[in-house]
């Protein structure tokens, strides 16, 4: 698509990726600041009209606000106010498998400050995007060509 490529575990703070490092899973406290510099780099390629590919694990319905709107997510369900900063137009792929295949691919995984082991915190932190967020599910039990064209055909669609 050409177009910029983040990988969200980039930005995670030293404190954070150590965390991670140790087994502990992250919480709502650690995410928050991580998810308001990820929501800043996509609003500043908003600015500038480049569209971007954020890679980043948003389990929950909040942390995909965060994405959307910034700080003023967290509080709140309803999009921002007239007058403020308008909320990011942002297609979420939710990435949906089984358990044993994604632990499986992260035991493969080498170099990452995240150990396999943390997987079922993620699992259970996790909350399904659903109406009327702005998303498409994709089942990784496709192959990685089927799975690019289904998201490349999701953004092309609009």
């Amino acid at each position: 698509l050409g177009w910029k490529f983040y990988d969200a575990d980039d930005y995670h703070p030293l404190e954070n990726k150590k965390k991670m490092a140790e087994g502990i899973p992250l919480n709502d406290e650690d995410r928050i600041p991580w998810l308001c510099a990820l929501h800043n780099i996509l609003r500043r390629e908003d600015a500038s009209r480049q569209d971007a590919i954020l890679a980043c694990s948003a389990l929950k319905k909040m942390y995909r606000r965060v994405l959307i709107s910034g700080a003023s997510g967290i509080e709140s369900n309803q999009p921002e106010q007239p007058g403020e900063n308008p909320a990011l137009n942002i297609l979420f792929v939710h990435l949906d498998g089984p358990m044993d295949i994604i632990a499986s691919r992260l035991e493969k995984r080498r170099g990452h400050f995240m150990p396999p082991e943390l997987l079922k915190s993620q699992f259970n932190t996790l909350e399904p995007p659903s109406a009327p967020e702005n998303f498409i599910t994709v089942s990784l039990e496709k192959s990685l060509p089927e799975i690019v064209l289904q998201i490349e055909s999701a953004i092309l669609q609009g």
